[in-house]
């Protein structure tokens, strides 16, 4: 069987460039299936991945940690929020401000996502065994680290 790589010019194949945007569209649709089976949404992992690393924030501490437009993060702390999978209360010291705090019903679903999403990424790695995927994500990371810096 002849893949699609196979039959697209070799000065594409040949740059990181074309094949990481090609497989973002591919991981893309792989997590957005995956979270969709369990009810939720990329933007939702974010915010409770967040909650649960960095504890309470507000709102646009929250947008900056996800890399998130302050609409998006208001939206999904709206759904979250009538799932009760967070709470939204004012701020003590600035009632202008809303602080985001994390549920139990949260951290579960936070646990359903990640089961999720690590089968997502059994899937997209499958071709590759553990230390070529431990050196795959070095390199990512180590790319977008270099690129955030710029």
């Amino acid at each position: 069987m002849v893949t699609a790589v196979e039959k697209t010019p070799a000065r594409l194949t040949a740059r990181p460039s074309w094949l990481l945007t090609q497989l973002a569209v591919h991981v893309h649709r792989l997590v957005t299936d995956g979270f969709g089976e369990v009810g939720a949404r990329g933007y939702h992992y974010r915010i409770l991945a967040a909650l649960d690393e960095f504890g309470v924030a507000s709102q646009a501490e929250l947008g900056r940690r996800c890399n998130m437009d302050r609409s998006d993060v208001v939206a999904a702390i709206n759904e979250l929020a009538e799932q009760g999978f967070v709470e939204r209360t004012p701020d003590p010291d600035d009632r202008r401000r809303n602080m985001v705090t994390l549920t139990r019903a949260g951290d579960r679903q936070l646990r359903h996502l990640d089961r999720a999403l690590d089968e997502v990424q059994d899937d997209l790695l499958g071709p590759l065994p553990a230390e070529d995927r431990q050196t795959l994500t070095r390199l990512l990371t180590q790319l977008l680290t270099h690129h955030q810096r710029g």
